[in-house]
């Protein structure tokens, strides 16, 4: 409990711009929730899921690599299935499904993520804010206050300056980093639909070479 109290008590003593620097963390929080919970349904082994379709397509069952892929919601599945409903047609078509399907989905996995690169600034910003608003505090107190009390009231805007500094600083670093491993999960899953996508097209070709 005392923790929580003194948590509390540096909130308050950190003045207004602390409030809306946890504002702000809350909503690049909300955001990273969020995102997890997306890419991590858009994820999937990608190597496992493409030798589970590579044997179905070898053995001529179009079909059931299309069922295979119909059993997940992955962002992968969904573009290779794309390809495999027109394994009988031309590879530009097969192509085309597959860039279309693609073009519909990387948006879905880069969304919200430029928000917590805006919610990281904006912590910092309102920190040097609150510093400012901190030391104006001091110089305005110092120049007006009692000799006798101008430590006092010199501490006070030094821990508005210092607590809005680290609460800002703090903030920003916890969202930048959630968003770089967000950031690099969103890379991982588009460069697996590229690669992938790319030797679908490769194994349907081969495949129709040898019929």
């Amino acid at each position: 409990m005392s923790f929580i109290q003194a948590c509390i008590q540096f909130i308050i003593d950190g003045g207004f711009f602390m409030y809306v620097i946890l504002v702000c963390f809350a909503v690049g929080a909300a955001v990273v929730v969020e995102r997890v919970k997306k890419l991590s349904s858009f994820d999937i082994d990608g190597p496992s899921l493409m030798n589970e379709l590579q044997r179905y397509i070898l053995s001529n069952d179009i079909q059931g690599a299309i069922r295979v892929c119909s059993g997940s919601n992955a962002a992968l599945p969904r573009v290779l299935k794309s390809g495999l409903k027109r394994a009988n047609q031309s590879p530009e078509q097969i192509q085309n499904a597959i860039d279309a399907t693609a073009l519909e989905i990387i948006p879905k996995l880069e969304q919200r993520l430029p928000y917590l690169q805006l919610v990281a600034n904006l912590s910092t910003l309102f920190g040097l804010l609150g510093t400012i608003q901190g030391l104006i505090m001091s110089f305005a107190a110092i120049s007006a206050a009692d000799p006798t009390q101008k430590a006092e009231v010199l501490s006070v805007g030094i821990a508005v300056a210092m607590y809005t500094t680290a609460l800002g600083l703090g903030s920003a670093i916890i969202i930048m980093v959630f968003h770089a491993v967000l950031a690099a999960k969103a890379e991982k899953i588009v460069g697996e639909i590229d690669e992938y996508a790319v030797k679908l097209m490769d194994l349907l070709g081969t495949k129709k070479v040898e019929e």
